[in-house]
Parts: structure tokens; C-alpha cells; sequence
């Protein structure tokens, strides 16, 4: 089963994931990543400024295979 790694980064911090975990495929590294960036977002509170996160799922070659972007920001009128 290949073995995909998930890093975090939050606009500031990068957590670069050393243990990975192993799934059928990129669609069911997709889906974990995706449950996370979830997370991520229930977590959010009332921003003073501007949070970027992103996801970078990557192989066991250390190859990105693909990233998750959120943005949050209020923008009053």
C-alpha cells in the first residue's frame, strides 16, 4: 500500500508530517487530507487578519501530488 505524507502550513509555521500513513491510492490521501483541512476550518475564530493554510500531500519520493488551500479573511464594506 503506498505511503502518503501530509504537511501543514499555516501562513507562518510548516509541520512537515515524518511518520506519513499508508492508503489504497491518491483519492483516499485526498479524502484524509481533506477531513483535515476540515478540522482546520471548524477551528477558526473571528480573524484579526487574514489566515492562509495549506495542505501539501506528498509521496514516499517526497513529490507533491497535490495541495489544499484555505483562506480566511472578513472583509467589511
Amino acid at each position: 500500500m503506498p505511503r502518503y505524507f501530509i504537511d501543514i502550513h499555516d501562513g507562518t509555521h510548516l509541520v512537515r508530517d515524518q511518520e506519513g500513513f499508508d492508503v489504497p491510492d491518491l483519492t483516499a490521501a485526498r479524502a484524509q487530507a481533506v477531513r483535515m483541512m476540515t478540522r482546520i476550518a471548524q477551528g477558526l475564530s473571528d480573524p484579526r487578519e487574514r489566515q492562509d493554510y495549506v495542505i501539501a500531500v506528498r509521496d514516499a519520493q517526497g513529490v507533491v501530488r497535490l495541495r489544499l488551500r484555505l483562506s480566511y479573511d472578513i472583509e467589511q464594506g
